[in-house]
């Protein structure tokens, strides 16, 4: 499998809190939450715990041995979890906490899983393609966040209204009725979106944090086909450089109403999946 990748922190200067990652046959994507002025019982931070929680996954990946992806999500959970139990409150809702969407592919099937909002795109050869997103986190900020799209960006006013969406939305987290992300529980990888299909068929896969994907859902510069093309074209980076732009083109989020004026933006797009075992050369 190929696998071409690009990442963009909001800031050089600040940490990325994005994560991507891969493996021969499968590729990590996670989105780390958290915001800066609230507050939170983690000493290690955002991008410590998707930097973390990517590793480990990456490593159970490695070992290629046909685990079902929740098992593989369930374990790492729990082995970063146990990192810093010890030292920090992991089970308040301010913990540190992460989006994941994984790719796999094995011979001549796809298997992928995808815990909260980043966005899984697979490209099927003369069809449309096929967007996989866990939407539930929309759905439960939708109720909280129109005093926060209904003032500008860098303002103090959305600055407030911003720490009281995170704070409202981390009632919902991880819990019935709600919406699921990877933190310190390994139980939440059992609702994750997850499912398989032939390799046969598909020309590739995208996967793509929220702060890459608001070139569709959010700022409706492209829709998913021209997303694609625009990355065959250009590569991951071509995506990343028209969202930079939008966001500066609309800083105070009066065009485009969002809770970050500019985000962590990251994509990882597959192509290429011959299979592993492929048969002998005759006379071989």
């Amino acid at each position: 499998m190929q696998v071409t990748m690009a990442t963009s922190p909001v800031k050089p200067d600040q940490p990325n809190e994005d994560f991507v990652g891969a493996v021969p046959n499968a590729v990590v994507l996670l989105d780390g939450a958290g915001l800066a002025g609230t507050t939170s019982t983690c000493l290690h931070g955002v991008a410590w715990y998707t930097r973390r929680l990517g590793g480990a996954l990456l490593g159970q990946l490695a070992a290629d041995d046909g685990q079902d992806l929740t098992a593989i999500l369930g374990q790492a959970i729990a082995q970063v979890a146990d990192a810093h139990r010890d030292t920090c409150h992991i089970s308040d809702p301010s913990s540190p906490s992460a989006t994941v969407t994984i790719f796999r592919t094995d011979d001549d099937r796809a298997d992928y899983l995808a815990l909260a909002d980043s966005v899984l795109v697979l490209d099927h050869a003369g069809d449309v393609p096929e967007v996989i997103t866990d939407g539930r986190v929309d759905a439960v900020g939708s109720r909280y966040r129109a005093a926060m799209d209904a003032t500008p960006n860098g303002s103090p006013e959305h600055d407030q209204a911003l720490r009281e969406y995170i704070e409202a939305l981390r009632a919902h987290r991880n819990q019935p009725g709600g919406f699921w992300v990877a933190a310190d529980d390994p139980r939440v990888a059992a609702e994750a979106l997850t499912g398989s299909l032939p390799v046969s068929g598909l020309r590739g896969a995208v996967l793509l944090s929220d702060g890459a994907s608001r070139i569709v859902d959010q700022f409706a510069l492209a829709d998913w086909p021209a997303v694609l093309a625009l990355i065959a074209a250009e590569g991951p980076s071509g995506i990343i450089r028209r969202v930079r732009t939008a966001e500066a083109g609309d800083p105070h989020g009066r065009r485009w109403p969002r809770a970050k004026a500019y985000d962590d933006a990251t994509l990882a797009a597959c192509t290429r999946f011959p299979a592993r075992h492929a048969p002998a050369e005759p006379g071989r």
